[in-house]
C-alpha cells in the first residue's frame, strides 16, 4: 500500500507511515477532491474503509490520512465513543508524533501543527493559522490571495463563482450576504476569496 501513496506524501514520511499502515488492515481509496471533506473513515465489513482526496498537498494528505487512521484505531479499541472525542484526540496525537520532524514538515508548518495537536479539532480548518499555511501551500490561483478574515465589512468578494458581501464577524465565522439571492451565509474566515 505504501507504494500507492508515494506520490501523495512527503518522501521522509514513507517509513513511519509504512509502519503505521501495517498495524490494522483497511481498504484505502484515493478519490477525486470533495468540497465538504478531505477524507473519511467508515467501519464497513469485512474491512474498514478510508477515503482521501487526491487534490491535497502532500502535507494535507499525510495529516488527513493519519487523522482517518486514528479513527480506525479508536474504533477498534473504543467502538462506542464520540468520533472526535478524548480517545480519538489521544490516538491522533500519538500517531502523529513520529511525523513531527523538520524532514517531513517545514518549520513554517511544524510549529502550528504541533500546537494544533495539543488539542486537535475535527478538522485542521478549525485552526485558522494552520489552515492558512496549508491552503497557502496549495493555492496556485493568484487571484485568490485574500481570506475572508482579511476583509473589512462591506467588501464584495467572489467565492465559488458567486458574489458575496461581508457583513460582520460572528463567533467563529463571518456573516455574508450572497448578492444575487440576498441569502445570508456563515462562512469560515480562512476561505480563500477574490475581491471584486
Amino acid at each position: 500500500m505504501i507504494e500507492q501513496l508515494t506520490p501523495y506524501i512527503p518522501t521522509a514520511a514513507k517509513e513511519p507511515l509504512n509502519y503505521l499502515l501495517q498495524k490494522h488492515a483497511f481498504k484505502l481509496k484515493i478519490v477525486n477532491g470533495r468540497k465538504t471533506k478531505r477524507g473519511d473513515f467508515r467501519a464497513t465489513l469485512p474491512l474498514a474503509t478510508i477515503t482521501i482526496n487526491n487534490d491535497l498537498t502532500k502535507e494535507q494528505f499525510l495529516i488527513t490520512l493519519v487523522h482517518e487512521i486514528a479513527h480506525l484505531h479508536t474504533h477498534i479499541h473504543h467502538p462506542k465513543v464520540k468520533p472526535h472525542g478524548t480517545e480519538w484526540k489521544q490516538c491522533f496525537k500519538q500517531l502523529m508524533l513520529p511525523f513531527l520532524t523538520p524532514t517531513i514538515f517545514d518549520e513554517e508548518l511544524l510549529k502550528p501543527l504541533a500546537k494544533h495537536l495539543i488539542n486537535p479539532k475535527a478538522t485542521t480548518d478549525s485552526d485558522m493559522k494552520l489552515s492558512v499555511i496549508l491552503q497557502g501551500k496549495k493555492n496556485t490561483n493568484p487571484t485568490h490571495n485574500y481570506f475572508i478574515f482579511d476583509l473589512k465589512p462591506g467588501t464584495l468578494f467572489l467565492l465559488n463563482k458567486r458574489t458575496f458581501k461581508l457583513l460582520n464577524k460572528r463567533r467563529t465565522r463571518y456573516e455574508c450576504l450572497e448578492v444575487q439571492t440576498k441569502r445570508r451565509y456563515l462562512i469560515k474566515g480562512n476561505a480563500p476569496v477574490e475581491i471584486v
